[in-house]
């Protein structure tokens, strides 16, 4: 059938935390033998896949099902994420060999160490009982019932790479602006300084939204175009629930999760169960809005966190620009497999969503790719020119009307965050970030120092003062003198 790109007025991304392809989907199909009901391969897991352990030994993944003592907050604590604990999850090493041929049996060695150094700092809040064979463990379908049953009621893609073997800033950049600058970290890496997707839909007279949660979505100040952009383009959660009802969404919608330790991120190890319950309520937006029809929902993980993954991420990403990291980083490696479900009355049930072998693989820069198709607009950087955009997954052309998560039952959390004050990573990014903004004082003075902040409530409360400060500085510059 025919690319029905076209047809889709709203494009709608619901960016989710740091969880790999094989820990939330790879059992997806594995008891159909790898196979959709349309009879298309699927690279999931066989159920055998192993680990080497500290003592040599092989580990293999196990199932996390429903009734898993604590299985909603595994692995139990937070692997590690950082550009040189990815090379060791991938090549045994922190520093990749040449050429980088990824083999994917460090993860376990890898979380080992986090585990053991976690432990001994009681601010990481462990849950109790947390073993290194916890990073083998990946989700049952039954576990996840609204992922899983959106991945099967409509389209899974299943070769979709994070943008950069490393953390979620840089992630985020590539997902919003088609480059990270050369930055690999999360530390001291926002405001970026370059033009985002949401300024270029402005540029070309294209209406956009960003909406948080709860509070200050953290992408507004994450780019100049989005820092200075009117207030009306950010909302919370349940204004995004009220333009959907009302058919009011604009052309790109993107949807931050809840960020704390007790929020919906999926974060580990934060519960995921409260993250199923966010994708549901997001999909039930837009499945009973006014514009469902013509919309199409991604829903995607900015990076793997750690999380173990059988499948090696390929090489030959385009550098989006001639930034290169202090390391030598040349963004020519893409970062791990991450699930990705897209969703709309225009895909066919079932389906398994990839390009061709030997092509550009699906990245987070296809959704600016699928943006640009569809809006018209200009590549943002070399890489999301090089991408591959997602419209031939949309090829019917007369909308369903069937509903593949009627009966389903959202998962109950069971249990409770072992650190529900303690601030979460990016909370401490964003206000560390909001820090260095230029506000002036009563008296003009622009100086600032954050203060000591030691709970999530600190942070969120310092990061709504200081965004409420920088829009009341902003509107009195526009107000004539």
């Amino acid at each position: 059938m025919a690319n029905q790109l076209a047809a889709i007025q709203h494009i709608v991304v619901l960016a989710l935390e740091n969880r790999s392809f094989d820990q939330m989907l790879g059992f997806l199909y594995t008891d159909a033998g790898n196979k959709s009901p349309t009879g298309q391969p699927y690279e999931g897991l066989v159920g055998n896949e192993t680990n080497p352990g500290p003592n040599g030994k092989p580990v293999s993944v196990f199932k996390i099902l429903p009734t898993t003592k604590n299985g909603y907050f595994m692995p139990g604590c937070d692997p590690g994420e950082e550009y040189e604990q990815v090379n060791q999850q991938l090549f045994g090493n922190i520093d990749p060999p040449s050429p980088p041929v990824a083999t994917n049996q460090g993860f376990l060695i890898n979380f080992a160490n986090n585990l053991a150094a976690r432990i001994k700092q009681p601010s990481w809040h462990v849950v109790p009982g947390t073993v290194a064979r916890n990073i083998m463990g990946m989700f049952a379908p039954e576990a996840l019932p609204v992922l899983s049953g959106l991945a099967r009621g409509y389209a899974v893609c299943d070769h979709w790479y994070s943008s950069v073997p490393t953390q979620t800033m840089p992630n985020r950049a590539f997902m919003c602006a088609g480059t990270s600058q050369g930055k690999l970290g999360d530390s001291g890496v926002t405001p970026f300084t370059v033009p985002s997707i949401f300024g270029h839909l402005s540029d070309a007279g294209i209406d956009w939204s960003i909406y948080a949660y709860t509070g200050q979505p953290y992408t507004r100040s994450d780019f100049p175009d989005t820092l200075n952009a009117d207030d009306s383009h950010f909302g919370v959660f349940t204004d995004f629930v009220a333009a959907a009802k009302a058919g009011e969404l604009p052309a790109y919608t993107f949807l931050e999760p809840e960020w704390s330790s007790t929020g919906n991120s999926q974060h580990p190890n934060y519960d995921v169960a409260l993250g199923e319950q966010l994708i549901h309520d997001v999909y039930y937006a837009l499945q009973e809005g006014a514009n469902w029809n013509q919309t199409l929902l991604i829903i995607t993980y900015d990076e793997h966190g750690g999380n173990y993954d059988h499948v090696p991420p390929p090489q030959g990403a385009t550098p989006p620009d001639a930034s290169v990291d202090p390391e030598g980083f040349d963004f020519k490696r893409f970062g791990v497999r991450v699930p990705t479900v897209l969703v709309s009355p225009l895909i066919e049930a079932g389906t398994v969503f990839r390009v061709p072998d030997g092509t550009m693989p699906l990245d987070h820069t296809s959704i600016l790719k699928t943006v640009e198709t569809r809006f018209n607009l200009t590549p943002l950087t070399a890489r999301d020119a090089a991408a591959p955009d997602v419209g031939d997954v949309l090829t019917r052309t007369t909308p369903r009307t069937d509903d593949p998560l009627a009966g389903v039952q959202v998962p109950t959390p069971k249990g409770s965050s072992p650190g529900p004050n303690e601030p979460s990573h990016l909370q401490k990014v964003e206000a560390e970030s909001l820090s260095r903004l230029r506000i002036p004082d009563a008296k003009g003075r622009t100086y600032h120092e954050m203060p000591r902040l030691r709970t999530k409530k600190d942070y969120n409360q310092y990061i709504n003062r200081r965004m409420t400060a920088w829009q009341k500085t902003r509107a009195a510059r526009k107000r004539p003198k």
